[in-house]
């Protein structure tokens, strides 16, 4: 009796396995590099609100995170970093950090408090944003250059050197000056 159920776990663990590889190559794949990055306008922790579109003229780093994710915690600093490094320097960059699924507004900026965000956070309620982006996972950064053109993902936590390094060619391309920031 044992020898013929292992046999047929295998088949359907096999058949499980590629209906989740199916699922996955079907499913809506983030917006490309060189699209146009898809707008929205979303309500700070500040309380002001903040349109992706108004920051045309700015490179922008677009971090969805989520506040019980392990990954979006052990990158935070490196953002944090980078978003100060680039401020000091008077560099054309904003980093949105976009809570998901995270519970309660409280909680978020509790948490964005703990952990050390510098940057604006935002809070995308109705998850209208990742959907936008397709964000099938946490964290995940969008760099977005000057003209509102993505130009580089990164799926799973990035690191202040990959950051740096992705970020100094769109910075370059840059306007010499930038929108002042209001954020």
């Amino acid at each position: 009796m044992m020898r013929r159920l292992v046999p047929a776990a295998v088949v359907v663990a096999l058949a499980a396995l590629a209906g989740v590889s199916w699922m996955r190559l079907r499913a809506p794949q983030p917006p490309g590099d060189g699209a146009e990055a898809p707008g929205f306008t979303l309500p700070a922790a500040s309380g002001r609100t903040v349109s992706l579109e108004a920051l045309r003229g700015r490179v922008v780093a677009v971090n969805f995170w989520a506040t019980w994710c392990p990954p979006c915690k052990a990158e935070i600093p490196d953002l944090a970093a980078v978003y100060a490094a680039a401020a000091a320097q008077g560099q054309c960059l904003e980093v949105l950090g976009v809570a998901e699924e995270s519970g309660e507004r409280p909680d978020i900026v509790r948490a964005a408090k703990e952990l050390g965000i510098n940057y604006p956070v935002l809070f995308d309620d109705d998850g209208k944003a990742g959907e936008a982006y397709r964000i099938p996972a946490y964290p995940r950064t969008f760099l977005v250059d000057a003209r509102g053109r993505l130009r580089r993902t990164f799926e799973g936590a990035v690191s202040r050197a990959q950051l740096e390094a992705a970020l100094a060619p769109l910075l370059a391309e840059a306007p010499g000056s930038c929108p002042k920031s209001t954020l």
